[in-house]
């Protein structure tokens, strides 16, 4: 585990850095500058799983592998094959790119991320022979590559996944909010101070949940992530299994003593095959009850 504070990234949706850059302050990052897309802060890789785990509102945890300049796609090429890849990825691991140009040369990400990809998996086949294949859904590593002019950062999306998906829910109406932007109505609101006096939460139009299972998961001291099967660290060499089973302990402690009582959270909706859908997620949430029909 990096053991010193190395600077990173958190994507966020627009008018939210705010929220988020509130929540990695409390969760130990320092040196916070606020953009459009996200926040920049300082940390350890454990305050990077912190984010992963805890935010309501980040969506992409972004770790820093190397940075260099990268003028052309001759020049990215080799600056991502000068990255030494087998610390970060076995040749028989999978793998996949995500690539952002913000005023670069190279403006179409596909013929980026096919750079990026070919550099990484040429440089296995010449050590090796074999080369990791490409995995869009669930790869060992997935790779975000930022081309801000001239200057490339090569990042590991420690999320793996958009953090908004929480892993309670199967099925969702039409048009649902996204969690992460129902969190942020929440803490907008001041919900978080509502509960902690033991507030009570209506919505008279639920749909699919949202707003009512994520200001359950605020009241009772529940962590977002806890309920993901995967995150993108999981198959990266340089995870640290030790810290984050210790963070996950922590979490499943604090979400065990922060149960809240009956009667304080409610949902209402004319939609019965929706309110359907929306006691489903509160259930696999862990925080049933409450959804009612008209």
């Amino acid at each position: 585990m990096s053991a010193a504070p190395t600077r990173f990234f958190v994507t966020a949706a627009a008018g939210t850095a705010d929220l988020l850059a509130a929540e990695l302050a409390a969760l130990g990052a320092g040196a916070l500058r606020e953009l459009r897309g996200g926040v920049y802060c300082e940390g350890t890789l454990e305050v990077a799983y912190r984010a992963c785990l805890w935010s309501r509102v980040g969506l992409r945890v972004l770790w820093p592998l190397a940075e260099f300049d990268a003028p052309d796609d001759a020049a990215l090429y080799r600056g991502v094959r000068g990255v030494d890849w087998s610390r970060h990825l076995g040749p028989e691991g999978t793998l996949a790119v995500d690539f952002t140009s913000h005023e670069g040369v190279i403006t179409h990400a596909r013929f980026g991320a096919q750079r990026v990809k070919d550099a990484i998996v040429d440089q296995f086949r010449e050590a090796s022979g074999r080369r990791p294949s490409v995995d869009t859904a669930t790869p060992d590593l997935r790779i975000n590559l930022r081309l801000q002019r001239q200057r490339a950062t090569v990042s590991d999306d420690l999320a793996g996944d958009s953090l908004h998906r929480r892993g309670y829910r199967a099925a969702q109406g039409a048009a649902p909010l996204k969690e992460h932007l129902a969190a942020a109505i929440l803490l907008r609101s001041g919900w978080p101070a509502i509960a902690a006096a033991g507030g009570a939460f209506v919505d008279p139009m639920c749909g699919s949940g949202t707003l009512p299972i994520e200001a359950a998961l605020i009241a009772g001291d529940a962590a977002p992530g806890l309920l993901r099967e995967r995150f993108g660290f999981s198959g990266w060499r340089g995870h640290d299994a030790a810290c984050w089973q210790q963070l996950a302990i922590e979490a499943e402690q604090r979400r065990s003593r922060g149960k809240l009582a009956p009667g304080r959270i409610f949902g209402f909706d004319r939609d019965a095959g929706v309110l359907a859908a929306a006691r489903a997620a509160a259930v696999a949430a862990g925080r049933q009850g409450g959804l009612r029909g008209p």
